[in-house]
């Protein structure tokens, strides 16, 4: 989005990617459908064609391809950003390869490299996972997914589909309002019928290599397990972030300081785009309202040139 808008606006530019094109969505599981239209998805004037209104990660990741080839975007792959650092008339950007100069620079990490911890005993044992790829490895065991949105769900629909024993942990007293209108029906219908067994008002205190210590209330008790999928969330890369001098407001939604309108940060010259800027207001921002961060920044940014002619 923001390399195209450079190329239209005759800039210069350099994508730099801690691992392959778009590489979140390459991150995400591998039977998952987005929740935007193909045509809302859209960028660059280079048309989503999708199977169905709905595209598919598959399809999304053949569309990114299309898009890189067909404006020809300058991207490093597998560089990841060690350090952004502010000098006097530009910003010296270090990653593992080398070390890049810039005018500007602009941040678009979102938070899905970010998990959210659970911060107990156990979460670092092996059969514990953040993220979810799909089903198979699951069948036939005893898998405990965490987490009351619509990641949770999807996961535990999809593992019970596949021959898991689901059992559904929810902190709170029902299940998130934001879940998909096509998924909401299916996961209470299940969890009425004991398919997938669920407890409400609940947290793990602990994860062992062949149980759970779980919560509910007053009560404190064991769950056989074998697996632990924590659907708990992500979050930006505060520490990221504040390293390269990004301000952050609110002890709440914890949102990094940026302009409205022009999306520069409380840094001169570095920007944010994308889902980054709504911090831990992850349901708000989207693929499909952010599509125009990267005119925005660019008009910004010759703005600012012929101020400086």
């Amino acid at each position: 989005m923001c390399g195209i808008e450079a190329k239209k606006t005759g800039l210069s530019h350099l994508i730099l990617e801690k691992g392959t094109l778009v590489n979140s969505i390459f991150h995400f599981p591998a039977n998952m459908t987005f929740f935007s239209t193909s045509i809302l998805l859209e960028i660059g004037n280079v048309p989503f064609i999708s199977h169905a209104d709905k595209p598919t990660r598959t399809e999304a990741l053949e569309y990114y391809r299309r898009i890189a080839d067909a404006w020809n975007l300058n991207i490093h792959l597998y560089e990841p950003v060690r350090e952004i650092l502010k000098q006097e008339a530009a910003f010296r950007i270090r990653t593992d390869q080398k070390t890049y100069l810039a005018k500007r620079v602009i941040l678009a990490t979102g938070f899905y490299d970010q998990e959210v911890r659970l911060g107990i005993p156990g979460e670092e044992l092996p059969k514990v996972r953040h993220y979810y790829d799909e089903a198979h490895p699951y069948f036939r065991q005893k898998v405990a997914v965490i987490g009351a949105g619509n990641s949770a769900c999807d996961v535990a629909l999809e593992c019970w589909q596949k021959g898991a024993e689901v059992t559904l942990i929810v902190r709170g007293p029902q299940l998130k309002e934001s879940i998909k209108y096509w998924i909401k029906p299916n996961i209470e219908n299940r969890i009425r019928a004991k398919d997938i067994l669920t407890y409400f008002n609940a947290e793990v205190m602990e994860i062992r290599p062949e149980n759970l210590l779980v919560r509910q209330e007053d009560k404190v008790f064991e769950i056989e397990n074998d697996f632990v999928l924590a659907m708990t969330g992500y979050r930006p890369d505060y520490a990221f972030l504040e390293s390269a001098g990004v301000a952050i407001e609110g002890d709440e939604f914890r949102t990094p300081v940026h302009d409205p309108v022009t999306l520069e940060t409380n840094v001169p010259g570095l920007y944010l785009a994308g889902v980054i800027i709504g911090g831990l207001k992850t349901n708000k921002w989207f693929i499909e309202n952010t599509r125009d961060h990267g005119k925005k920044i660019m008009d910004h940014i010759l703005q600012k040139e012929n101020n400086d002619v």
